[in-house]
């Protein structure tokens, strides 16, 4: 390898934009299967992602700020302006997709996920997704309870068991220990699925599902006797608006009773027929 040219690269980090000169490397060798193939410096692939403008500190702060703590685009945008960064708000949402690639392969490294689950000697699986709508892809998530790696997620458009099925078994095929259990909602598919792929493998509900179900008689109960007050509340504010309007209606005649008497009596000192002309103006 011989340095052939010089090329120049500017990122941008969280604590200054700096310009980088890259020597370029290539072989002369004619014969060689990579004669005059660009080599670039390795230490370039510390300092940020190819073909991007922003180091790789940048992108894990706007990761950080995402998932850990639940800020939205403008307000990340917001944070990095703060700091002296200079971006626009739609290159906050392509740094979060680079660093949910990022994040991606690290979790799909088997050797990472092989050592991880050796030392818990088993698995307890997880699974779950949303029900699907027509025609749209749902996630659905295989994780391992004990250490909290997610072992696989895939989209899927149906929710049939032999396509869970199909993801169990990959999932038993890659795994380095045991499966000893699987937690589920408990949907009937998920169901046959499990027992499909993993047969004698204990499978029970989780502890969100099982309370939910467990006080379904209490709710169910509960929304009876709310039913039930209802009703005699219904009768209670029936009787407050009769009462309200004899009440109106005796106080209204007590007003014609009393303006009729004002102008009906004579008045001292009036001349004659004034009386008269005041009870029928």
């Amino acid at each position: 390898m011989y340095f052939d040219y010089s090329n120049f690269r500017t990122l941008t980090s969280l604590t200054a934009v700096t310009r980088y000169t890259l020597r370029i490397s290539r072989c002369r060798h004619r014969p060689c299967d990579l004669f005059r193939v660009p080599f670039r410096p390795e230490a370039e692939g510390r300092l940020a992602l190819p073909h991007h403008e922003f180091a790789l500190d940048v992108v894990a702060r706007v990761g950080r700020l995402r998932y850990a703590e639940h800020r939205s685009v403008p307000e990340i945008h917001a944070h990095l302006t703060q700091l002296g960064v200079t971006l626009a708000e739609r290159t906050v949402t392509n740094l979060l997709y680079r660093y949910d690639e990022l994040l991606a392969v690290a979790l799909a490294d088997d050797d990472r996920l092989r050592a991880i689950l050796q030392t818990r000697g088993r698995v307890v699986l997880a699974i779950d997704g949303l029900q699907p709508d027509v025609g749209h892809e749902v996630l659905w998530v295989l994780r391992d309870v004990l250490s909290g790696e997610i072992l696989l997620a895939k989209s899927l458009l149906s929710a049939r068991n032999q396509d869970l099925a199909a993801l169990l078994e990959q999932v038993r095929t890659n795994c380095p220990v045991p499966i000893a259990g699987v937690v589920s909602d408990g949907q009937y598919s998920i169901r046959k699925a499990v027992a499909k792929a993993l047969p004698g493998v204990p499978h029970q509900l989780c502890q969100f599902h099982f309370l939910r179900e467990a006080a379904r008689p209490i709710y169910e109960a509960d929304r009876h006797a709310k039913k039930e007050l209802k009703k005699k509340v219904r009768g209670v504010r029936a009787i407050e608006r009769s009462v309200d309007r004899s009440r109106f209606r005796i106080g209204t005649e007590r007003i014609a009773e009393r303006t009729k008497r004002r102008y009906s009596v004579p008045c001292r000192g009036l001349p004659p027929g004034t009386a008269e002309s005041l009870e029928n103006p």
